[in-house]
């Protein structure tokens, strides 16, 4: 389903490449976003797998794209969006009323992520680097952290969080199979596999996502579900603080400026009402990063579903912008033993995760941030607080 930006219906893409030189996107983009300005069947051959469909090009026009579409107009509440998915050889474009919201790109990286996210009003909510490079005032620090993304620092031994090459050069990696479903609608549904390899090409587990976007004028939301099938034999999620669910924030929203970033003027608060380097550590329903960024006052929050393991979720929170929800690390976050936070599942057997990604108008106050977990966590219970 293809809308908007995407469609290049009988007219020209956007001239992009000016815009982006403006705005701070430059650098390694320049070659791929420069096509643009040339043929308005760009984005349909990377769709269709032509010779330019590199992982580094899809990376650079969805951001630059996103750009290039400018704030969208604010507006009074409206109805849900129709959610747009388009397949390419990389990555799977989702739009949001034609405008440009994700992408799941399942290509050239050690595992799948979702990148950029673009917010309402058009602002991209996470760090661009490493898949984008010479982004003004970004830091280049934990090349790891890619935009929003699913890993573990410990299964069965396996560093798949930082998936850090062996003495031959090989790393960890979690490597996409195939996609079941992918639907637009008033909620966009991607249904996708992947299996966790170690470094040597062994099989550890596989697991199956889906990940559902929707939104409004207010706030775009992405859902996650994902099950870890033990189909390969036990599983060990170990006991560290690098994990689990993670997305970087832009340097607007870090509580400051480290590793060469510049305009750091964030906050984070979660759902016991505890703030900024308060937050890390400690367990919360959810937890919120706010700032500045292009000159609005927007957030991004993640939730944790009461029905995961160890509801609620310990934070991996950091004051440089890294933001992650971690079951797992309970002697780093709480003192316990190590070890005391292993998580074992028995061959044959899963370990299933929900999450939500909330991208919003102003502070979690603002946006209603605690009302819309009710909301979503516990529907048939009228919100009832846990």
């Amino acid at each position: 389903m293809t809308g908007g930006w995407l469609a290049g219906r009988g007219k020209s893409p956007p001239d992009v490449f000016p815009r982006l030189k403006t705005s701070g996107f430059h650098g390694s983009c320049a070659p791929g976003i420069a096509s643009l300005r040339s043929s308005r069947l760009f984005i349909h051959s990377l769709l269709a797998g032509g010779p330019r469909a590199t992982p580094a090009v899809w990376s650079c026009v969805v951001l630059a794209l996103a750009v290039a579409a400018g704030p969208a107009p604010r507006a009074t509440a409206q109805p849900p969006a129709v959610v747009g998915l388009e397949r390419g050889e990389h990555a799977v474009v989702v739009t949001l009323g034609g405008r440009p919201f994700t992408s799941y790109v399942h290509s050239g990286h050690a595992k799948p992520i979702l990148f950029p996210l673009v917010g309402p009003d058009g602002v991209p909510m996470t760090r661009s680097w490493p898949m984008v490079e010479g982004v003004a005032g970004e830091p280049h620090d934990h090349p790891h952290h890619e935009s929003l993304w699913f890993t573990h620092g410990s299964v069965n031994g396996i560093d798949f969080w930082a998936h850090k090459a062996d003495d031959q050069g090989r790393r960890p990696r979690i490597e996409h199979v195939g996609i079941g479903g992918c639907t637009g609608g008033p909620t966009g549904v991607l249904e996708t596999t992947s299996r966790w390899l170690a470094a040597d090409g062994t099989v550890v587990c596989t697991d199956s996502r889906r990940i559902e976007f929707a939104g409004d004028d207010a706030a775009r939301t992405i859902d996650v579900a994902i099950v870890v099938h033990a189909d390969h034999g036990p599983l060990v999620f170990g006991d560290t603080k690098e994990g689990t669910l993670g997305l970087r924030v832009r340097p607007g929203l870090q509580l400051k400026d480290v590793n060469g970033s510049l305009g750091a003027a964030g906050h984070i608060v979660n759902s016991a009402g505890e703030r900024d380097a308060a937050v890390w550590g400690r367990p919360a329903r959810w937890v919120d990063y706010h700032g500045p960024l292009d000159g609005r006052e927007v957030g991004v929050a993640i939730f944790d579903h009461p029905a995961n393991l160890r509801h609620p979720s310990h934070w991996h929170a950091r004051d440089y912008g890294l933001f992650a929800a971690n079951p797992f690390g309970l002697h780093d976050f709480t003192g316990a033993p190590k070890g005391a936070g292993d998580h074992t599942v028995p061959a044959g057997g899963t370990l299933a995760l929900r999450y939500r990604i909330v991208l919003h108008r102003g502070d979690a106050a603002a946006a209603g941030i605690e009302d819309r977990w009710q909301a979503w966590a516990r529907p048939a219970a009228g919100g009832a607080t846990p």
